[in-house]
């Protein structure tokens, strides 16, 4: 029985025949692990690469992608004919090519205890990366709809202080942007975002950028209630002075300028296919059921 500090030598062994192409993608040579696993000739492993492909094909994976240049073929001695005797296996394809090797091979066992535990990393990195990602995506739709509240509410105080022609809406408006934007208004923000004259510039924010402007409206309309103003020149005065010290938090905090925060997917957009994913996945489960 092999002690555990010879096990940590043996298994990195597996990693070491890691290696890279061109554009950055990791590959395990057929030829070298078969030699690592212990065959004694690569002819004797031609069975098991058969079967790790129709394992990743029986598994909903494409063959491509696992097995390079692997195509509709009937035997992996074609692949090899035509790789000059190697095949490029992607880790998922290392890891199913050595479940289906001789497990009276010495290595082959440890191959398979290290594979499995590396592609279980790796399936839990994914699923945290999905739910991070998740979060991220509900705290958006979360902050918009919150600002189409507010905005609501700040029209309605902004009515109070005698602002009821659009023109001038949108005169007071473009304040509180100018303030935040470092002198932008809306106009300026939707063409250095290369945006349509009919998008909607908050659609098209982040999470970040939405909570800055939410805690803009929520200020200004705080002060124009507070302050009961009654003139469309002091109402614009106080939303500028309110973009302004939104940005000067931001930028004693390091964080990044609103004008240079990244333009991101119309979020009606992301919340159909979200929809649509969701309906998808509701759909197979009741097919499977």
């Amino acid at each position: 029985m092999k002690t555990k500090k010879s096990q940590q030598k043996s298994i990195p062994v597996f990693e070491k025949l890691r290696k890279t192409d061109k554009t950055h993608n990791e590959y395990w040579s057929a030829k070298g692990l078969a030699k690592v696993l212990g065959y004694p000739k690569y002819s004797l492993f031609f069975k098991v690469l058969d079967q790790a492909k129709a394992a990743c094909i029986n598994a909903g994976q494409d063959a491509f992608i696992h097995f390079e240049d692997s195509g509709p073929i009937k035997s992996a001695g074609d692949d090899l004919q035509r790789n000059n005797g190697d095949i490029k296996l992607s880790r998922y394809g290392c890891y199913l090519a050595i479940q289906n090797a001789d497990p009276d091979l010495k290595q082959v066992a440890m191959g398979q205890a290290y594979f499995a535990t590396q592609t279980r990393l790796r399936e839990l990195d994914q699923q945290n990366q999905h739910k991070n990602l998740k979060i991220v995506k509900e705290r958006r739709f979360i902050l918009r709809e919150q600002l189409a509240k507010r905005n609501l509410q700040l029209a309605g105080a902004a009515r109070k202080a005698g602002i009821r022609k659009p023109a001038d809406y949108a005169f007071f408006q473009n304040h509180g942007y100018r303030g935040l934007y470092g002198g932008l208004d809306v106009k300026a923000i939707r063409e250095i975002r290369h945006l349509a004259p009919n998008e909607n510039i908050l659609d098209h924010m982040d999470s970040d950028e939405l909570a800055a402007n939410l805690f803009r409206v929520a200020q200004t309309t705080e002060k124009l209630r507070n302050e009961d103003v009654h003139d469309i020149v002091d109402a614009s005065s106080i939303h500028l002075a309110m973009g302004l010290k939104v940005r000067k938090v931001l930028e004693d905090t390091g964080n990044t300028l609103p004008e240079h925060m990244p333009v991101v997917e119309d979020i009606s957009l992301a919340e159909k296919k979200d929809k649509e994913v969701k309906e998808r996945k509701y759909s197979k489960r009741k097919t499977v059921q």
